[in-house]
């Protein structure tokens, strides 16, 4: 019985080492669908984002703000996105009309 023990002893960090490789293998597996690391987003088209409907083109972070406060101020869910066309902001199609009608006096809704 005194034998054992040293085989456990020398065996046990081998599986764990193991047991670690094993996870660290399916973790960072390039497999699409299979890898629980986020991959780098990449910029796509205006249209490729979904249900999201671009409703301007900001030139600059000056005019990002001032878009954003207006919608904000109106109860419009945004996001700003950068494409490969630019940058855009974006909301859902049922707000869409009403951004647009809001951003049309500005000049920026395309």
């Amino acid at each position: 019985m005194g034998r054992i023990y040293p085989v456990i002893q020398l065996a046990l960090p081998f599986a764990v080492l193991g047991i670690l490789v094993l996870l660290l293998r399916w973790t960072w597996s390039p497999r699409k669908g299979r890898s629980l690391v986020p991959r780098t987003p990449r910029r796509g088209a205006p249209d490729e984002y979904g249900l999201l409907v671009a409703v301007a083109a900001p030139a600059d972070d000056t005019e990002t703000g001032r878009l954003t406060a207006r919608l904000d101020a109106a109860g419009i869910r945004w996001t700003l996105v950068d494409t490969t066309q630019g940058r855009r902001l974006m909301v859902w199609p049922d707000a869409a009309p009403s951004a647009r009608r809001l951003l049309r006096d500005t000049g920026a809704a395309p």
